[in-house]
């Protein structure tokens, strides 16, 4: 049993994108498929795409490598079980001067820093990708 699925995802990314792998699988849920499709949007991963398994589910990233470099060069996971973040609308952080995203949980679904400015909404942070 994982206590923090979403830190389990980030860390298993991180560790394939460290060896080079063609393909990621993660146990998948709702929120995982979420944070895929903003990942993707943003161009840190080629594409994600859901397979059938007997219980869950599996989630399958296909990073994105440029020049043999993987596009996404960092992930932090923000807000944990034991100590959750919220921001307010004013305070939607940037990730390395913008270079990178933060990825929020919000009242209208999970989305970018960008997206929470443009909709003006604010919520959990999740994690930093850059």
């Amino acid at each position: 049993m994982v206590t923090d699925p979403i830190a389990d995802m980030l860390t298993r990314l991180r560790n394939g994108l460290r060896i080079k792998v063609e393909k990621v699988d993660i146990p998948a849920s709702r929120m995982k498929v979420e944070i895929a499709r903003i990942l993707k949007e943003e161009g840190f991963i080629k594409t994600y795409k859901i397979l059938k398994d007997k219980r869950q589910g599996i989630l399958r990233i296909i990073p994105k490598y440029i020049d043999n470099e993987s596009a996404i060069s960092g992930l932090k996971r923000v807000s944990k079980p034991g100590r959750r973040v919220y921001v307010g609308r004013k305070e939607t952080p940037t990730v390395m001067g913008g270079v990178g995203i933060a990825i929020l949980t919000t009242s209208k679904g999970l989305l970018s820093d960008k997206a929470c400015r443009r909709e003006g909404v604010g919520g959990e942070v999740i994690c930093y990708v850059w």
